[in-house]
């Protein structure tokens, strides 16, 4: 969007008084500034100034120690460009205000590569140099939930007044009686020009999934993932409640996931992937080879917190191995059946506290090491993949962390920088972890060992 059109937008809001712009950093926040609308120039211009090191702070909002980004370069400022997305209303602060999303690039006017944002603009750059586009769809899982606790606990029911406490599958109550936080989610999906399309009451109590339009726009769709993650907490928080995508908030409910959906088509709009039966084209399945050669190095774009790793186990609807299969939700990767018009991959290994650049690369970096490595992958699996023996995805975050800086293919996919930024980022997370002892050890250990 001009600036022109952003002016036109707000003259038409005059509501509107300030603007929220903002980057996205490594672990899917947005961090940034509040501006009074009359400084609007500034930010379309990309006039406005933020630390390049604010991309990498940890989990806490604090800098990582030995990032070259902090000291060695005395905490240089870069440059914020507009994405180019226009302006997006935000309805559920006390005042009406907007979010202008922004890219950051060094002060030489090159592209800063540590930018997850870049990171994925780069792959597909690459991707499209062969003729190919991916189309995408996200699904993505999140829990409501009571805030009056320090932790979390299932929601009250606004129709019965009683706190929901089966894992209710696909019900319809669940659906009814949030209604009234669905439709303003659906609302501000609407004005925030973000595809959602159905919902559904997930498999734990106060779980929902909102599933998007499939779209050939890929940084968008990530864009539209962030954005999305940003008003559900908005409004769940609006309408009493609060909202978490974090991978698994309850030890015995169902994680939260975020699989991505993902086709190839050519100039002329036809899926690469259709080869008009049941099993897909030989790119598809160069394709999967790709994604299963480089999953378990890609794995801490997957699972990057600790939290992670208490969703990725067996027997709990979430991926465990590398494995990929025909209509078979226990592997890593599946073909969906249907329509050989709609042939596409699932990947189903990320979980909904993943940054959405950072997934859409791996998979579609992924994706393309196949196609060029133009080797077919290992065969597909049929039945339970939790009872096979199949290469395992790290079993904790330590190890994806390990594999994720090693890992031969994570160059061919992110550079150098991000990859040491991302690194360096979770092994100081990683370090605070260890040294925090919970409670349900002292509980089991103080007064028996």
């Amino acid at each position: 969007m001009s600036r022109e059109n952003v002016t036109r937008w707000l003259s038409e809001r005059s509501e509107i008084e300030n603007i929220y712009a903002c980057v996205c950093d490594l672990n899917g926040t947005l961090r940034g500034k509040r501006l009074p609308v009359s400084e609007v120039g500034r930010i379309i211009d990309g006039g406005l100034r933020m630390p390049l090191s604010i991309l990498s702070t940890d989990i806490w909002g604090e800098d990582v120690t030995d990032s070259e980004l902090v000291f060695e370069t005395g905490d240089a400022d870069g440059l914020c460009d507009f994405t180019g997305r226009g302006l997006i209303p935000v309805s559920w602060t006390s005042r009406p205000a907007a979010i202008a999303q922004l890219w950051m690039r060094q002060d030489d006017g090159t592209p800063f590569s540590g930018d997850p944002r870049r990171a994925l603009a780069d792959v597909l750059t690459r991707v499209k140099a062969r003729g190919l586009t991916p189309v995408v769809a996200t699904e993505l899982e999140f829990y409501l939930f009571d805030p009056a606790k320090e932790r979390p606990r299932p929601p009250v029911s606004p129709v019965t007044g009683k706190r929901l406490h089966t894992d209710n599958v696909l019900s319809l109550d669940e659906l009814q009686h949030f209604d009234g936080f669905l439709n303003d989610v659906y609302r501000a999906c609407q004005d925030q020009g973000i595809p959602a399309d159905g919902a559904i009451a997930e498999n734990g109590a106060g779980q929902f999934e909102i599933n998007m339009r499939h779209s050939d726009d890929a940084l968008r769709a990530a864009d539209d993932v962030v954005l999305f993650k940003r008003l559900v907490r908005g409004l769940a928080r609006k309408h009493g409640y609060a909202a978490t995508f974090m991978a698994k908030p309850y030890g015995e409910r169902a994680g939260n996931g975020f699989h991505l959906h993902m086709s190839m088509v050519d100039a002329q709009g036809r899926n690469l992937f259709d080869d008009g039966g049941e099993l897909g084209t030989d790119l598809m399945r160069k394709a999967v080879a790709g994604l299963t050669a480089t999953m378990q190095e890609c794995t801490l774009a997957f699972a990057p917190h600790e939290n992670s790793f208490r969703r990725l186990m067996p027997g709990t609807h979430a991926p465990c191995a590398v494995a990929w299969g025909y209509e078979n939700r226990t592997a890593a990767i599946r073909i969906p059946g249907g329509s050989p018009k709609a042939r596409r991959i699932e990947h189903r290994v990320a979980g909904a506290d993943a940054n959405p650049y950072l997934v859409l690369a791996c998979v579609i970096g992924g994706a393309l090491i196949g196609i060029e490595a133009d080797q077919p992958p290992p065969e597909p699996i049929v039945g339970d993949a939790y009872r096979q023996a199949l290469p395992h995805l790290p079993l904790d975050w330590a190890s994806a962390i390990d594999a994720f800086a090693t890992g031969a293919n994570i160059r061919k996919i992110f550079s150098p920088r991000l990859q040491k930024m991302l690194v360096e980022c979770k092994q100081q997370e990683h370090a605070r972890f260890s040294r925090h002892v919970t409670e349900f050890e002292y509980h089991s250990y103080l007064e028996v060992v």
